[in-house]
């Protein structure tokens, strides 16, 4: 994860509101991102994320609200915003008839970089992104892994300090996606903000510093992730016994918990802190009475998001 101790606010919306037609899309929401740290927006399909991305990025108007990025008002200063910040969207923006290093100076071309200056910064970022060897080769030859990096070499050509990131591992493999990972590490550790939207949650969970929850347009929990997932029952302690007689006094010694009779095991709700492990373990020192396996299991994003969204209403509709 990126560091806290951010100078400022790169992003802050109030009241955000927009709808398409009679859809309420963005119903009211309020947003803060620090500098320097990775934010991720959470929710089901149609919750709003990607329509929040593009109001931020100023691809579109919002109908309501403040909302100011890099410092600028999104609708009175459009260009100051979109010359502070860079936008990797859900499909790679590459050209795939051109070659990797062709598709970076195409894009110094775009922010007006000098000749020596835009092959000075396609090289830089070729080298960054491990594609210096496949630089003269088509797009079209390269893995998804490899044109995802290109695609995201080419949002930093004009070096922004914040970067919007909306859903960037879409149909990535395992490895590619890991890959992707260290690299959003790699630019928050460099001190550039990053705006993610994800349906990875472990993705959000790997790298966010903190995370919003976006369900029917509305921001229903944000926190870290620790604190999101504290927020949510069904933390427990298991303890496996060697027999049924010390099974049955642990459960004696414990009172209520959850028991397997097959596994020989017993499940005890808390929270997985050290204070409630140690208190427990007391208990049964205290009793003579010996564990021989312990777990702690606390709830993970998953069911963050199921505990805390909703179906999509299309999904509603099909059920019924």
């Amino acid at each position: 994860m990126a560091t806290t101790s951010a100078a400022g606010t790169a992003i802050s919306v109030t009241g955000l509101q927009k709808s398409f037609g009679d859809k309420v899309v963005l119903d009211g929401i309020d947003l803060s991102v620090q500098e320097g740290t990775i934010f991720a927006l959470l929710g089901p399909n149609g919750a709003g994320k990607t329509t929040t991305v593009h109001i931020l990025s100023t691809l579109i108007p919002a109908d309501g609200g403040q909302v100011r990025v890099a410092g600028h008002d999104v609708a009175a200063e459009a260009d100051s915003v979109r010359a502070a910040i860079g936008v990797t969207g859900q499909f790679s923006a590459v050209d795939n008839l051109l070659t990797g290093e062709e598709n970076l100076l195409l894009m110094a071309d775009l922010h007006h970089l000098g000749r020596a200056a835009r092959r000075r910064r396609a090289a830089a970022l070729l080298d960054q992104f491990d594609l210096a060897d496949a630089a003269g080769k088509t797009v079209a030859t390269y893995s998804g892994g490899m044109q995802r990096r290109l695609d995201l070499a080419m949002t930093l050509v004009g070096s922004p300090r914040l970067i919007f990131l909306d859903e960037p591992t879409t149909g990535l493999d395992p490895r590619s996606r890991r890959g992707m990972w260290q690299t959003i590490r790699d630019l928050a550790s460099q001190g550039v903000t990053i705006f993610l939207t994800t349906q990875y949650l472990e993705e959000a969970d790997q790298l966010s510093d903190r995370i919003a929850v976006l369900d029917h347009g509305r921001i229903v929990a944000e926190g870290s992730p620790e604190e999101l997932k504290r927020r949510i029952p069904g933390g427990h302690i298991e303890l496996q016994f060697e027999n049924a007689d010390e099974l049955e006094s642990a459960e004696r010694v414990l009172g209520l918990t959850s028991r397997d009779d097959e596994s020989l095991s017993l499940q005890v709700p808390s929270d997985g802190d050290i204070p409630a492990l140690r208190a427990l373990l007391d208990r049964l020192d205290n009793a003579s009475v010996k564990a021989e396996r312990l777990s702690i299991h606390t709830p993970d994003l998953d069911d963050v998001f199921f505990a805390l969204t909703s179906e999509p209403d299309s999904q509603k509709a099909s059920q019924r």
